[in-house]
This record gives C-alpha cells, structure tokens and sequence, in this order.
C-alpha cells in the first residue's frame, strides 16, 4: 500500500509493516531536545532519577546520547533566577551522563540540532519546543511535545504519537523567471523575495489552524537551499502542523557532508509518489512577492505594499528562523554603506556560533554594525521576550523571528510584525516598512562588498 512519509515513518519507529492516518502507536524516538525547560522537565520526575548516575545504570529506555540539552532561551542568564535554573540543569547533564550538552553560547537549540548532525534524516526527533519542527528541511519526522510527555520520555525511552494525515504542497517555478530557473530557485539577491516569504505566503493561504495535527511535505523545492528549507519547516508549526519535510536530495547529502556526517550514518525515507492526501496545493513561486504578517496572528498575511510606511521603533534580524549566515549577507548587501534610520534599532540574533562566524568571515557583521545594528548572544532572547530587545507599550518591532502574538517580546502592549531579513534591512534605512526591493543592491555592488 502506498505510504505517506509520515506513515512510514511512523510505521519503522513502532516496529509495524504499515500505520494508517488516526492510529495511536508507541514509538521510540531517535532524539529528545530539551532547552532552558530541562530542569522543570526533570523535575517531574527527580524522585525516579534519585541518585543514579547514568540513563543505562537505571535501565531508562532512553540512551545517553539520545537527550540533547542545550541552554539558548536566556543566554547568558539575566537574573539570579535564570542562572540558578542553569545551574541545576548542569547538575542534571552531569549526574545523568547526558552525552549531547551545549552551554551558553553554542547556538539556538535547533540550529544546533542541524548543524551537530544530531537530526538527520529518517530519524524521528521529538523536542520540548514547538519549533522542532524545523529538522524535516533535512528529512526528518520532528514535532514539539509537552514537558509531561518529555520526563515521561527520559525514563521509558518511547512516547506515543497519532499518525497525522498528510497535505502535499507542489512548489513549482511558473514562466516568469523571477527566481531564474527551477535549478536556482529563489534568489533573494536578485528578487529581494525569499523562503520567509514563501512560507507566510502559505501560512496566509491555509491559516493558522489549516494543517492542524497534519505533516506537511514540500515536493518539487529542489531549488530551495537548505537555509531556506529550514525556515520553511521552523514555521510549518505556525500553520497547526505536527512536522513539516522536504525530500533529501543532493543538496541535503552536500550539506551533510559538509558538517561531516557519513552518508552511512542515514537512511532517507520519502513519500510513494501515489500516496493518499488530505489535501494538495500547488504553489508558483514565480507569484511570491514580498510579504508581512501584521499583528498579532502569524497567518494576518499581506503584501508589503499594504503596510508601506508604517513606523517601526525596532526591527529584529536573526533567531532560528532567520539567523543564519546567509540572512546577514542578504541584509548586508542591502545595509552596506549605509545607515539604520535614527530612532530605529536592528537587533542582530545569530542562530549559532558557527553562523555567527560564517557571518564575520564574510564580512556582513561589519557590514551591519557599521550601519548602526547591535550584535547579541546567540540564544532565543529578543524572540520570546525574554531579555536583551524586550518592545515598551506602543513600539512596533519588524522581526524575521516565527511569532508575533500579542506579548510575545515581552509587552502586550507593543505590535510585532513579521517579514524577511530583505524587507527588515530596508525597513532599517527607513524608519519604516519598506518595499525591499526598492534597496535591492545591483550586481555589482554585492560582488564588491563579497570580496
């Protein structure tokens, strides 16, 4: 019978032959990411825990190298409060033998996940953070589950999962070459429009709630780069979506291979190209522009246009969804030379050490401070309003981040917009939100500002 990926994935991780859309099953996760929440997660359980020293000494079902913990939410911590919490994880990592631990500063943890080769395709990945979801650019069943079902994880090594429906999503490259051709795909240097836009775009289309408990696959994205896949899957839960995949193809062994992941080491699973649907959608690249989501719901969808002019007071470059090094060098080759608009700030939230480097190498770092952006840790801060970018009552934020629900960066009374790292760079020359392409940099200027 043909299968969804979902299905078959599901099906291998509970030992079964075949699985169908509804059925309950027990599965044994590859992965458990927990983040800042892992002390509150263990704590649940501590009296089980007792004094054992490793998962395997007291025959948890979950190995050593299958819990990740990493501190990202608030980092380095902002209260005594905040570093007393990291302390008592630390104390965990160690008296349990947690093999897969990054400290403050490593990165945001699913950034981390990515590019440690933690998450790797035909895995089955669950973490204490809905935005898990962003490990399927690479081919891999991940999805959020609560802290209850994450200490019941650490000691039973399995978990139970309803097989989610699947929606089908064409991505195709329409007769307009606006992104060049399907081989290239969305070229934001070119078009100022990007995979940010690509999945608001969607989002927009199908709602909040439209894949709500369904895994959604990305078929025909050859063109898109892995960067971009991730942002399209970090946001596949702001649709309602338990996972949202792409295929692993050439670019996905390239990046792989890349970080130093043997080919050996995975098994890609796809989807049979006759499997059964709940719902497919084409969608032509080629009718992507720029776009904004508008307080306070991820899918107030607009063209950018419709928004034009609306005062900004802080505008937010980076987080998980938006922070890796490509974003900054497509900011700065639009924010080269010049400066954010007085009045404005651009906060700069690199998704991880390694992206952060990359980002200085190439020279965009100084690219964007030198137009006015403050650089901050690489941890989630600004994003969930935390510390280090918290709006006062009446600002309004333009930020690549994956939410702008009415408190989100700390102030019911402040509006969070959200849009890409294109029309954030040009919305910080302004003051105000801005059309990216009318700041798009000719050819020229950005094979100057490269070298």
């Amino acid at each position: 019978m043909a299968q969804t990926f979902a299905e078959k994935i599901l099906a291998r991780k509970s030992g079964r032959d075949e699985v169908r859309p509804g059925e309950i099953v027990i599965v044994r996760p590859d992965r458990l990411l927990s983040h800042d929440n892992t002390a509150a997660i263990v704590g649940k359980i501590d009296a089980d825990l007792g004094d054992r020293t490793d998962f395997r000494a007291a025959k948890m079902g979950l190995s050593p190298s299958a819990h990740v913990v990493v501190l990202d939410h608030v980092v380095p911590a902002a209260s005594q409060k905040d570093a007393e919490n990291h302390k008592a994880i630390r104390a965990y990592v160690g008296r349990c033998g947690v093999e897969n631990f990054f400290d403050v500063g490593v990165g945001v943890c699913h950034q981390v996940m990515v590019e440690k080769g933690l998450a790797l395709p035909g895995m089955l990945v669950v973490g204490s953070d809905s935005h898990t979801c962003m490990y399927g650019a690479l081919g891999v069943f991940s999805t959020g589950v609560d802290r209850t079902e994450a200490a019941a994880l650490i000691l039973t090594g399995e978990t139970w999962l309803k097989v989610p429906e699947s929606i089908r999503i064409d991505l195709r490259t329409g007769a307009v070459p606006t992104f060049g051709s399907p081989k290239v795909g969305l070229s934001p240097f070119l078009t100022g429009v990007t995979a940010k836009d690509l999945i608001l775009s969607i989002i927009g289309l199908l709602g909040a709630d439209g894949a709500n408990y369904q895994c959604v696959e990305f078929h025909g994205a050859g063109g898109l780069s892995i960067d971009q896949r991730l942002t399209v899957a970090n946001m596949g839960v702001e649709m309602g979506a338990k996972a949202a995949v792409f295929a692993v193809d050439r670019r996905t062994q390239e990046y792989l291979d890349s970080i130093g992941v043997a080919r050996d080491r995975y098994e890609p699973v796809w989807a049979d190209e006759d499997a059964e649907y709940s719902r497919r959608l084409e969608i032509d690249l080629a009718a992507i522009g720029p776009v904004v989501a508008k307080p306070h719901t991820v899918d107030n969808v607009v063209p950018v246009e419709e928004v034009e002019g609306v005062t900004i007071n802080q505008c937010l470059l980076g987080a998980c969804t938006n922070g890796r090094a490509s974003d900054f060098e497509l900011a700065a080759s639009i924010l080269r030379g010049k400066r954010i608009a007085r009045g404005t700030r651009l906060l700069l939230a690199p998704a991880s050490r390694e992206e952060l480097r990359k980002s200085i190498a190439s020279g965009a770092i100084d690219a964007l401070l030198a137009a006015g952006a403050t650089l901050l840790p690489t941890g989630c801060g600004p994003c969930l309003g935390a510390h280090q970018g918290v709006l006062a009552p009446g600002e309004r934020c333009l930020s690549t981040s994956n939410r702008n629900f009415k408190g989100r960066m700390g102030c019911a009374e402040a509006e969070i917009y959200l849009a890409s790292p294109a029309t954030v760079a040009a919305s910080a020359i302004e003051g105000k939100i801005t059309d990216p392409r009318k700041h798009l940099p000719s050819p020229a200027s950005r094979e100057r500002g490269r070298g």
